[in-house]
Order: C-alpha cells, then sequence, then structure tokens
C-alpha cells in the first residue's frame, strides 16, 4: 500500500482528495491544524501542525512517498499580505524543505489559476500562460502569494523530488464543511438570502474532479509537470437560475453592473470588519468575475483522461450536502 500525505486535508478540496486516496488504497496521513468534520469516520492518520511547523511536516512526511500540498491561507480581501506571505510561500518553502529531508518522491503542489497571466482575453489560458511576477500583472494579493509559492515549487523541482503542479479554476462540490465562499453564495442564493447579483461569471470546476485529476497526475504525469484542472464557464446569473430550478426558490431579480458593485466593495470591507464576517464581495472577487472566459484543460484530458461532470450535476450534489449538513 502506498503511502501519502495531505497537507491541508481539512479543506474543500484536501476533504475531497483525501476521500479520492482511500478509495483508491492508498494510506494517508493527513496534516491537521484543528479537529475537522471533514475528517470525520475517515482511516488516515492525523498529525497535528501546521506548515509553519518544520517538526509536524517532517513527521507528517516520514515514510511518505507523495507530498500534496494543499494547505494555504485563502484571502479576497487587501491587507492580508504578511499572513499570505507567511502561509503561502514560507509554508511552501517549509514544506519543500521536509519532502528532501524525508526523502519524499513526488510533490503535488496546488497552486491557483490566478496565479497565471490571464490575458490576453482572446485567448484560451493554458499551462503556458507565465506566472504573475512581482507585482506586475492584474491580480490581487492571494495571486501574486500563490505565484511566488509556484515559483519556489518550479526552483526546486529536480531528480530527487519530482514535482506535479495543479490550477483549479472556481471549486464547487460536496464535502465543503468550512463553508468556502462560492459555498456560502450558493447557500444564500438557495435560501433566498441573496439581495442582488453581480453581472460576470467564471469557470467552476467540481472539487471531486479536482481530485482525482491530481492524483491522476501524480501516477501517470512526468516530472513538472502541469495541468490545468477546470470544468465548465457559467455567469453568476446562470447560476443562480441553475439553484432557482433545482431548489424551487426564485433567483435574485437584481443584477448590479461589475462596476458598480465595485464602487460599494470599500463599503463591504468595512461592514466585514466591524461584522466580523467574510465581505459578499471585495474588487479582487469582482475582478476575477471579468476575466478570461475559457481555461482550457485540455492538456489533462490528452493526457490524464481528464473529464469533468457538468456543472448541473455537481450543483445537485453541492445543494444535497449543504441541505443534510444542517439537519
Amino acid at each position: 500500500m502506498k503511502k501519502v500525505a495531505v497537507t491541508g486535508a481539512s479543506g474543500h478540496i484536501g476533504a475531497n482528495l483525501v476521500r479520492e486516496l482511500i478509495g483508491r488504497g492508498y494510506e494517508v496521513v493527513t496534516l491537521i491544524r484543528q479537529t475537522s468534520l471533514a475528517l470525520e469516520g475517515l482511516d488516515v492518520v492525523r498529525v497535528d501542525g501546521n506548515v509553519l511547523d518544520q517538526q509536524s511536516l517532517c513527521k507528517a512526511f516520514r515514510g511518505v512517498e507523495q507530498v500534496y500540498h494543499l494547505a494555504a491561507y485563502i484571502s479576497i480581501q487587501s491587507g492580508d499580505n504578511e499572513k499570505l506571505e507567511q502561509v503561502n510561500i514560507e509554508g511552501t518553502r517549509n514544506v519543500l524543505e521536509a519532502c528532501r529531508s524525508e526523502g519524499v518522491s513526488t510533490l503535488v503542489y496546488f497552486s491557483s489559476i490566478h496565479a497565471l497571466e490571464l490575458e490576453p482575453m482572446d485567448r484560451p489560458v493554458t499551462e503556458e500562460n507565465p506566472l504573475l511576477g512581482e507585482r506586475n500583472g492584474h491580480g490581487g494579493d492571494y495571486d501574486f502569494s500563490k505565484a511566488a509559492a509556484e515559483r519556489l515549487v518550479r526552483e526546486n523541482s529536480c531528480k530527487a523530488l519530482g514535482t506535479r503542479i495543479i490550477y483549479p479554476t472556481a471549486v464547487l462540490g460536496p464535502n465543503d464543511y468550512h463553508g468556502s465562499l462560492f459555498g456560502q453564495a450558493i447557500i444564500k442564493m438557495a435560501h433566498g438570502r441573496l439581495p442582488a447579483m453581480v453581472s460576470g461569471g467564471f469557470n467552476w470546476v467540481d472539487a471531486r474532479d479536482v481530485a482525482w485529476g491530481a492524483v491522476e497526475a501524480a501516477e501517470k504525469g512526468a516530472d513538472s509537470d502541469r495541468y490545468i484542472l477546470s470544468g465548465h464557464y457559467l455567469s453568476v446569473s446562470e447560476v443562480a437560475r441553475l439553484i432557482a430550478e433545482l431548489t424551487g426558490i426564485a433567483a435574485p431579480r437584481l443584477s448590479i453592473p461589475n462596476r458598480v458593485a465595485a464602487l460599494f466593495a470599500p463599503l463591504m470591507a468595512g461592514w466585514a470588519r466591524l461584522s466580523g464576517q467574510a465581505p459578499l464581495y471585495t474588487r479582487d472577487s469582482l475582478a476575477a468575475l471579468t476575466t478570461n472566459k475559457v481555461m482550457s484543460h485540455a492538456r489533462a484530458s490528452r493526457e490524464l483522461a481528464y473529464q469533468p461532470r457538468t456543472f448541473r450535476a455537481s450543483m445537485r450534489d453541492v445543494l444535497e450536502f449543504y441541505n443534510n449538513i444542517k439537519q
């Protein structure tokens, strides 16, 4: 039985990846900061720690052949640079050092589609798109932190430690126990609590498909291979209409142009700080909704037989999951 380790195992993609690995017969070691429903009842080895604790990383990676590095700090707000750099960049540096010291053979690093330059807008985004530069190009603080972390992974790929890099697009799917940003928006739509929509859209992919593709990349890919694991483009209004169709709850009637919504982004951020809740949207999240519409998974389909399920199938399962965990 092959032994693998997963950082960020209790996150949305991580929870689905752990289930995919267990289903394939792997022995899974999870690095976790705290107990989570995402891993409850699963046959995994739990190591308490985090990516800033080198000792816990080495403990989790001991005797492991492959490491899946998903742990990251996700933020769509400004002012989080210090934590983004600490967790996403320095944390990745620590993971690389622990992999080398423990003799790990393969590291699968989960980057982000936003770590890549997504322009020009009239061409599909592929794995050949360049990484965001040092604070150059269009992107938020999170995007630049993921690009910097990926640069470390690329620079440290070697014969002793082979790497694969995964680029998920906007993720939905079951096992979202901590309530991702998109998941929270889905719940609000499904209960008629979203007062208005914004214009724009994005490429949405099921977390289960990302998990499947990542394991295939680890097993079938070659050193330094990179794969975009995308799904289907839908506008926010199309997402809302499908949720309304599946739930019987009317979609928001008001749709605000993206440029108008951007004017109110500072107010949203201020309210979020006062209430202690995540903002409904920020300038960074609005920018993501107006980016390139075509994120190509042609390489993954060709080399890994990757084929994402339909958005309708994903949304149906997502709504069932959120309904069940509320009971």
